[in-house]
């Protein structure tokens, strides 16, 4: 009599802790109308978002480049963890901290100047938004000592998501990387 007793104890105690869950989930649902701040940009709605995602994937990527051009760990992942969550942040991290494997940077060897987006799609799913993406990275960088301007194409699929109040890129396949434009001579932007 006790075993059944037990039984229902944990049945009931798991429909209670899924009614709980599917309560708090409901709860955490966002509204249509609440804004998410993105860097250098007023924040959006999902649906402003997903019409402006040609100003915030890039916004989001400058941010992503900026920490690529940090030589300090913790430093990497402060600004990572300002544009990215989840998946997201664990894969860039790693990337850039395995690339600096042997030795490491002393100095910042790179200062991006452009972000162009190529042949980028998005949608809507829920709250998020997939953007299958490829963008040109215009910037200078620096090897020993000399400096070289170069331009590589990449391509990913990208979940931005908001997050912590925040868009936040929470997914991110690389599927592509092209430096067939890395030895070309790109006209250095304005600093006006």
């Amino acid at each position: 009599m006790m075993r059944a007793y037990a039984i229902v104890a944990v049945v009931l105690g798991g429909i209670l802790a899924l009614g709980a869950a599917l309560f708090l989930q409901e709860r955490a649902k966002i509204a249509e109308t609440e804004a998410f701040s993105a860097p250098g940009l007023d924040p959006l709605t999902i649906e402003a978002a997903r019409e402006e995602f040609w100003r915030l994937t890039p916004a989001l990527l400058l941010v992503v480049y900026e920490a690529f051009g940090e030589t300090q760990e913790d430093a990497i992942y402060d600004t990572l963890a300002r544009v990215t969550h989840g998946e997201a942040l664990e894969y860039l991290y790693l990337e850039r901290v395995g690339a600096m494997k042997g030795g490491g940077l002393e100095e910042v060897d790179q200062t991006i100047h452009e972000i162009k987006l190529l042949n980028t799609q998005v949608s809507r799913v829920e709250t998020a938004l997939e953007i299958d993406a490829a963008w040109q990275v215009i910037g200078t960088v620096g090897h020993a000592e000399h400096l070289h301007v170069r331009g590589n194409t990449y391509s990913a699929d990208l979940t931005v998501s908001p997050v912590e109040g925040a868009w936040r890129i929470t997914d991110f396949e690389l599927l592509e990387v092209s430096r067939e434009a890395a030895g070309e001579v790109f006209a250095a932007p304005q600093t006006n």
